[in-house]
């Protein structure tokens, strides 16, 4: 059998592939364009970004498969003198126009840590997740994304989907805002293999798959319910408030964006995660008793939408 982190580079890219058509299929005019990179030090990846659509005025869909010396600040967190890595994942950004639907997150990764070039596997662990930013909140839609995510965990194990949705909630969170970023979805980190033999990486490989394999059908049924939706100018530049936040998070908090940077990844492929139009105005509050402040109030408090 193929190594571990081969299998999951295939099934990143086979993933890549089924997302991207599912959405040029959803979008019905703009298609992806590809672009082939390589990472000073090792590896390299391949973004796909969409951009002028009928549906999403922005996006991405990318993979990268990386390896090479930790960097110093790197080191420093996991708490080493030196070493080796592997990283390989897939991340996606979908910014539609329309303020009537929402904005989608997915990440799935992989890590592997090495004492030495070439040495044996000291560490691995998966992350990842899917999240869902809406500007105007239906409730069913946030259900229905919960849903197929807790489904997709439930497939490997019914203990996973509420300590992940859990960790989102905490996670995706503008502490400086008070807010969270959307309603939120799953997301985990650092999962290990717990048994020694190797399975309890298997089982976390199997559970990215089960997630990964999900995201069409937790994400594009929201886009076709909503997407001739009609809306205002004013709901547009609500939207692009709200846009801001999501900005903030990304470039405050995001881990993934921190590492990306810092191991020397490739600045057009992580910050493409960013919208199009944003705005930031001054001391900017919803009217009281509208929609806007509807979701405001929602993002202040984590709530439960899986059944």
């Amino acid at each position: 059998m193929p190594e571990l982190k081969e299998r999951f580079t295939n099934y990143i890219h086979e993933l890549q592939d089924q997302i991207c058509a599912a959405v040029e299929k959803s979008d019905g005019k703009a298609r992806f364009r590809e672009d082939n990179w390589e990472r000073d030090g090792g590896g390299g990846g391949r973004t796909r970004v969409i951009s002028g659509g009928k549906v999403f005025e922005k996006g991405g869909v990318n993979c990268s498969v990386v390896h090479g010396e930790l960097p110093e600040l790197i080191r420093s967190r996991f708490g080493v003198d030196q070493g080796w890595f592997f990283a390989a994942g897939i991340s996606l950004v979908l910014h539609p126009e329309n303020p009537m639907v929402p904005t989608v997150h997915a990440n799935y990764r992989m890590f592997e840590l090495y004492d030495e070039e070439g040495g044996d596997r000291r560490d691995a662990w998966f992350g990842g997740g899917a999240d869902l930013t809406p500007y105007y909140l239906f409730d069913e839609d946030a259900a229905h994304f919960h849903q197929v995510h807790k489904n997709a965990c439930d497939a490997i194990s019914p203990a996973l989907f509420p300590d992940f949705k859990k960790e989102c909630d905490a996670y995706f969170h503008n502490a400086h805002r008070g807010e969270a970023r959307g309603v939120g979805g799953i997301f985990y980190d650092y999962k290990r293999d717990e048994t020694g033999d190797g399975s309890g990486l298997e089982k976390w490989f199997s559970l990215a798959k089960s997630c990964g394999d999900a995201f069409t059908s937790s994400y594009i049924p929201i886009v076709e319910k909503r997407k001739e939706l009609s809306y205002t100018d004013e709901q547009r530049y609500w939207q692009e408030i709200r846009r801001g936040r999501y900005v903030e998070f990304n470039l405050v908090h995001d881990r993934g964006t921190l590492f990306g940077l810092k191991t020397n990844g490739r600045v057009e492929s992580i910050l493409m995660s960013l919208p199009p139009r944003v705005r930031w105005d001054y001391a900017s509050e919803p009217k009281a008793g509208t929609d806007e402040e509807r979701l405001v109030q929602v993002l202040s408090e984590p709530r439960s939408w899986a059944k």
